[in-house]
């Protein structure tokens, strides 16, 4: 079939999140199959009708840009959706279980005088972070450019991570463990939930940067 055929080129075409790419590809060829049964039923043979469909529709080169900003955008709903959820949820998660830990005060007592400014410092981050995160969810809801907003997005999340990673070594490091807190289970299951979330936060990015680099053919997702 033609219309097959043109689908299966389109597919090739794009890049981006499955789900999306899927959803586009079988409106296109859903509204493709309408415009062949009403050809078909103004006395075109199937063929023919579908031709005209294809012909009508446009070509693949001229519809796939239009899909792919679409996808690209989609890729940028997704990674500020993961930010906006995740960060802010992860800083809560710490802060109670930082409340609960049964600290020895003294130990506590010796950690450097920079230890609550960079702890203070790692909260706002997080929250900035879920605060960005919803004005962009907003401003690509509402048509902003998503190829720039996305790619954005994606550096803004390599230097948040980035920041996180070095203002928790060093409270890792100002608070000396602190003692008995790798064997405590709530520390250690939300310890991993952390790198889980990470590794999570770090492949959108990746995605997104190389779905908006220029002149290169993004990877599949």
């Amino acid at each position: 079939m033609l219309i097959d055929d043109y689908v299966t080129d389109l597919r090739r075409s794009l890049n981006g999140p499955y789900a999306a790419k899927r959803d586009l590809v079988v409106e296109a060829r859903d509204s493709l199959l309408d415009a062949a049964e009403s050809f078909e039923a103004g006395g075109l043979d199937r063929r023919s009708a579908e031709l005209r469909a294809v012909e009508e529709f446009g070509p693949v080169g001229a519809i796939a840009p239009g899909f792919q900003e679409e996808l690209v955008a989609c890729a940028g709903r997704r990674l500020a959706w993961l930010l906006f959820l995740s960060v802010p949820a992860i800083a809560l998660m710490w802060a109670l279980v930082w409340r609960v830990f049964p600290y020895d005060v003294h130990e506590w007592a010796l950690r450097p005088d920079w230890f609550v400014p960079a702890a203070r410092a790692l909260d706002i981050a997080q929250l900035v972070s879920g605060v960005v995160a919803g004005v962009l969810i907003v401003a690509l809801r509402r048509g902003a450019d998503g190829r720039r907003v996305t790619r954005a997005l994606a550096f803004y999340t390599w230097t948040l991570l980035g920041v996180t990673f070095g203002l928790s070594s060093l409270l890792v490091y100002g608070s000396h463990g602190p003692m008995g807190f790798s064997d405590y289970l709530p520390g250690t299951l939300i310890s991993m939930v952390s790198y889980v979330v990470v590794g999570v936060q770090a492949w959108h990015a990746l995605q997104c940067q190389r779905l908006t680099r220029p002149s290169v053919v993004a990877a599949r997702w």
